[in-house]
Order: C-alpha cells, then structure tokens, then sequence
C-alpha cells in the first residue's frame, strides 16, 4: 500500500499578532481542506500536531487546536522534534496509514513564537543542546551553526561570500512567496555588510523566529483518487538521530542523522540524489544548506559553497533547492517547517508553483533537521 498527500495548506508566516496558535492552525487546515476534492472533516481519522510546546502560553495544544478546527472526538497528539517537530508528525501519519489503523490523517505543523521575546527564545533553543555541558555556558543555535561555518571554512575553503550568494537566493525566491516572512530581494554587499551576530556568521546568514502554521492530508493509496486528481507519494522516508552534545560529534562539518536518513529514504524510494529535481533543505543558517547539499548527496563533500556560488541551486541549475526562499526566507516557526517544505515540494510535483516551478519535477525531497541534528528526516516524493 502507498501513502500519498491529498491536500496541502499554508498559512502566511511572520509576526502574527493577529492570530492564535489556534487560528494559525485553522488557517492552514482550511487551506488544506479546500485543496481537496470531496473530502470532510468525517473523513479524516485522526489529527497529528507538530510543534515544540515550550513556545507556547497555552498547555496541551492538540487538544485546544483539534476542539478550535471542528475535529473533536477524532484522536489526536503531539510529536515534539524540535525545529522537525512536523516532519515527526508526518512520519508518525505515515506509519498510522501504512499500517492500517487509520485511512485519512491529518498533519498539522504550528507554532507562534512571538509570544516571547529574543532572550527567551535563544534561552530555550540553546536548552536543545545539551544542558549538563554546553547549554550551561551560554551556547545558542547561532554560536552552535557559527562553529559548523569556521570549520567548514577551515577544511574546505568555504566562504563568506558563498555563504552570501545563499542568502540572495533565498531572498530572490522568497520575494517571489507570498507566504514568506521577509518578501524583499537582497544584494551580496547588503549580506556581507550585515552585522555580525556569532562570528563568521552574519545577520543575513540566519533565519528569522516567526508564527506559522501548514497543513497536509494523508491518505491511502485506494482512497487517494476520490480527494485529489494528483496525488503525490511519499515514495521514501527516511529518519535518524545524532549524539545532542556536539562534543561527542565525530565530525563538525556534517550532520551525521542527516547522512543516515538521506540513504535510508533513497534506499526506500529506489532512487538516487541525481535523481531529485527540486529540494527544500533546512537552511536555518546558510551554512546549514551548504552542508545539507552535502549531505544529501547532491554534491561531494566540501563542494557545497562552490555549487552555491556557481548559482547551481537556482531554477535551471543543476540542483534547485529552496526555492520557496527556505527558512532563512520564509521564517522559521520550528513546528510548521517541515509541512511548510512538505506543502512547497508537492507543488511542486504537481506543477502547481507558478514563477518558482522547476520544470519536470517530477521527483522532490524534504531535509528537515531537528535542533543541532540530534533528529533527521528525509523524504522523497513522486508523482
């Protein structure tokens, strides 16, 4: 049996002032609802939320989302992988189906982040390393991915001007979203010139905290047809996890779960990384795409910045990544990422991406990273 998506739904990412959790959720579920054909909220068996709750004032969010979006008495629970915290949920729908307890799930990946303010945000995403020996000594994500950027630098030559040409790209398509949170093009020389937030990395080499919510609607292969003249398959998946202390990392200048997850999802889906003809990849920090590339198998190993630099991650390019902006574009609600990349790659497939549509994409891949690569989870989607 296969499992493929039937609806997807994206709400606008930013600082959402003017919405609750809740109403993050129901924006995109909305959304998702009315991408299909002939389905109801009857039919949807059970209500999977991705989101990391710290974030959050209100306690027990899928009992309050599910009762808000008219889903109650379906079961409903949270899975919780950090910044992949949605791409768990898809997993855990994936599963659901594949193994026959339930037909029709419903994904949703929320979180509003701004309820709190910038010192309490990095408090609580340093709290995702390790908090006997790292997170005690003032470790944030910027200080952790700065450390993955210097060594990079060091072993392969890597840039500060490559890492800029990714961060242009990102704006160019993000310009080009209209649900991403920065909609504005920018130069190399703006990038470079952007203030140093944890040395080498700058202001424009990190994405943004931001409020969002996107929704996807699973079902089985039988069903598939009666809710959408398109289904997109979840061909391979992929999932793997990493030590939580980079100080017993083998290796800073890869994201070993990442590694391990990509081969398992080619291995599943009977394809390879030359294969995939648009990615999105979880560029948290420019860097982090430049090892993703890596990583995945679309280049060798320390040739990411030289790829980013050649321009070969555009529409035309031999790899087009991110080219919905990413996260450094989008924003990035930990909890919505990994449906947000789900939602643009089955548009993708579908031929439903308008300006940013990568010709014969036929075949997609998510990279959805989860703290400092503690968790992993790759798919691979197919028409």
């Amino acid at each position: 049996m296969k499992v493929g998506i039937v609806g997807v739904g994206h709400g606008k990412f930013g600082r959402r002032s003017d919405a609750t959790v809740q109403e993050l959720a129901f924006e995109a579920f909305k959304a998702a609802l009315e991408d299909t054909k002939n389905l109801e909220r009857k039919d949807i068996d059970a209500v999977i939320i991705g989101s990391s709750p710290e974030y959050h004032k209100q306690r027990s969010i899928p009992g309050v989302i599910t009762e808000y979006i008219g889903m109650n008495d379906k079961p409903t629970w949270l899975t919780e992988a950090a910044c992949a915290s949605a791409s768990a949920a898809l997993m855990s729908a994936y599963m659901a189906i594949k193994s026959g307890l339930h037909d029709t799930v419903l994904v949703l990946g929320v979180q509003k982040m701004t309820e709190l303010n910038t010192a309490e945000i990095q408090s609580l995403m340093g709290r995702v390393g390790d908090v006997q020996w790292e997170s005690i000594f003032g470790t944030t994500f910027p200080g952790y991915y700065a450390m993955y950027a210097a060594k990079h630098m060091n072993v392969y030559g890597t840039t500060p001007k490559q890492m800029a040409k990714t961060a242009v790209k990102s704006h160019h398509y993000g310009a080009m979203n209209p649900y991403a949170m920065f909609q504005k093009e920018i130069t190399i020389e703006k990038a470079l010139a952007s203030p140093m937030v944890a040395d080498p990395l700058r202001v424009y080499d990190c994405c943004a905290n931001a409020d969002g919510a996107a929704a996807l609607i699973l079902t089985k292969d039988d069903l598939a047809k009666e809710f959408h003249e398109t289904p997109v398959w979840i061909e391979g998946t992929g999932s793997a996890s990493a030590p939580i202390s980079v100080l017993r990392r083998p290796d800073m200048t890869s994201i070993p779960s990442a590694v391990a997850a990509a081969k398992q999802a080619y291995k599943m889906a009977g394809v390879k990384a030359g294969d995939v003809k648009v990615a999105d990849v979880h560029d948290c920090f420019t860097i982090a795409e430049i090892i993703a590339l890596e990583d995945v198998g679309f280049v060798k190993k320390g040739e990411g910045g030289k790829f980013e630099e050649e321009g070969q991650t555009y529409i035309g390019g031999k790899h087009p990544v991110n080219v919905d902006g990413g996260l450094k574009s989008k924003g990035h609600p930990v909890g919505a990422t990994g449906a947000s990349q789900t939602v643009e790659i089955v548009k993708q497939v579908r031929g439903e991406a308008g300006k940013r549509q990568v010709e014969g994409a036929d075949i997609g891949l998510t990279h959805n990273v989860g703290g400092i690569g503690q968790y992993c989870f790759v798919n691979i989607y197919g028409r």
